[in-house]
């Protein structure tokens, strides 16, 4: 499964209405370029994707500030939003998530109600749990990896996946359950978007807004586009 949906629906959502250079703006400043797909050709694509599929309403607007054409608004639309909410639930309840899925919940999870956030996550440590044992069922790991030859080594390698993850995991739902963070239905949520005009310390390029055949051709961001926003 990949990040690029739920990030991108992330990001329109706590807009309310957003254009395509807002949401990468965003997703630059929360660094996630750096640690997933989230590159500028991907996500133009994937605004139009889901624009098609359904899941955002296109509106165009006035012109953009560097004249071009008028550029596009993205809002979600009812089954954009349910989409958002279980791409979320399945990024933090499955213990098998890629590692820039797993982000992406974290940096939503917020927008779920606090106990079930825990509830999620605590899912998850099971999750883990058991798929440490379905590995401890060939390979024991207090006989060290030797014992299947260099091959031990795989298997050792998932049992500390297995314990880190849910270690990791664990902590977070203590946090969560000692009050930390704002949770929905709790008060003034936490706003991580740059406002119109604020500058982003950690944009990749000082390029003006594309028009809005935003991510045309896409650049060397757009590889594996077409498919990251199925």
């Amino acid at each position: 499964m990949s990040a690029i949906r739920l990030l991108v629906l992330g990001a329109v959502r706590q807009h309310g209405r957003a254009h395509g250079y807002q949401v990468r703006n965003d997703l630059e400043y929360w660094g996630a370029h750096e640690w997933s797909n989230a590159k500028p050709g991907s996500i133009y694509h994937a605004l139009k994707q889901m624009a098609k599929q359904g899941l955002l309403r296109a509106h165009d607007v006035a012109p953009s500030t560097a004249g071009g054409p008028p550029r596009t608004e993205y809002e979600l639309t009812a089954a954009g939003e349910a989409e958002y909410f279980a791409l979320l639930r399945a990024a933090l309840s499955q213990h098998d998530q890629k590692a820039d899925m797993l982000s992406a919940g974290i940096g939503f999870v917020v927008d779920l109600p606090r106990a079930e956030a825990v509830a999620l996550l605590k899912e998850r440590v099971r999750a883990l749990q058991e798929w440490r044992g379905t590995v401890t069922g060939y390979y024991t790991p207090e006989g060290g990896p030797e014992q299947l030859g260099h091959i031990g080594e795989i298997m050792n390698m998932w049992v500390h996946s297995a314990d880190s993850g849910a270690e990791w995991t664990q902590g977070l739902i203590e946090r969560i359950e000692g009050g930390a963070y704002v949770f929905a239905g709790e008060g003034e949520p936490f706003v991580g978007v740059l406002a119109d005009g604020q500058e982003n310390p950690y944009a990749t390029t000082d390029a003006e807004e594309p028009g809005e055949g935003e991510g045309g051709s896409g650049g060397a961001g757009d590889g594996g586009a077409a498919t990251e926003a199925r």
